[in-house]
């Protein structure tokens, strides 16, 4: 039986298309190369398209899905690109006609066994799976130890068990699969303060916080973040290092 769908952002859909980062030219580049065509991928666990959108650009379809029909509502719209609410482990994909599978910061809330018998269905002979994540960003200066104590202090018993997981870059998780080595790569960008509140606000944790506290725990983030920051208009370098686990289906 396939686990239940743990739904922690269709409530925040519209701030995750706004605030959450694209993943770099980079990384498409690699993941198109290994693959064995460039006829169709599948991006899993979508979210609003920050993967798909780019991997439209080397393939001549993407399916695009996400369990949650509010990401999909709030997904940007783009040629070759088809949204599907369907879930991880019943993709609907004909067998044997996937290039390229990617599961960008997503597969730490599925049904691992049941997807991975869903990858090997689709998936073309030799075909490529690629689990993506990124953990805490990485901000110089001052403001970087107020970030840290935020996401650690203020908001650790608000994350759930699975961001662990994301943690450790994924590599706990069971990866069947003739894995090999990715190239170090990493989302790189400038924000503004209310770029990166605004996309602190997307954090599962956060969400949770609201809930149990019944109020907003990024209001009292920003105060404290704003002296460390200085001008709030200027935008700051941050980046997140990006994990991954590749490998040949």
């Amino acid at each position: 039986m396939v686990a239940a769908f743990k739904d922690h952002f269709s409530t925040s859909a519209t701030g995750y298309a706004t605030y959450r980062p694209s993943y770099p030219q980079a990384l498409v580049t690699f993941l198109a190369s290994a693959a064995p065509g460039r006829e169709r991928a599948w991006d899993c666990g979508c979210g609003t398209g920050q993967l798909s959108v780019p991997l439209a650009e080397y393939f001549a379809e993407v399916m695009a899905s996400d369990a949650s029909a509010r990401q999909i509502e709030n997904a940007t719209p783009y040629p070759r690109v088809s949204y599907q609410v369907v879930p991880a482990e019943r993709s609907g994909l004909p067998d044997g006609s996937v290039d390229l599978i990617t599961v960008a910061q997503a597969a730490h809330w599925f049904d691992l066994p049941a997807f991975y018998a869903e990858v090997r269905r689709v998936a073309r002979p030799g075909g490529v799976l690629a689990l993506i994540s990124y953990g805490i960003l990485e901000l110089d200066g001052p403001a970087g130890p107020v970030m840290q104590r935020f996401y650690r202090d203020m908001l650790g018993p608000y994350w759930p068990p699975e961001r662990r997981l994301v943690e450790e870059g994924y590599r706990s998780l069971p990866f069947p699969f003739g894995e090999f080595t990715a190239p170090s790569l990493a989302i790189e960008v400038a924000w503004r303060l209310d770029d990166l509140t605004g996309y602190v606000g997307t954090w599962s944790a956060v969400q949770r916080a609201r809930a149990a506290l019944g109020q907003d725990p990024v209001a009292p983030f920003r105060a404290e973040l704003l002296p460390a920051w200085g001008d709030p208009e200027a935008s700051r370098p941050i980046r997140f290092p990006l994990s991954l686990r590749v490998g040949r289906v």
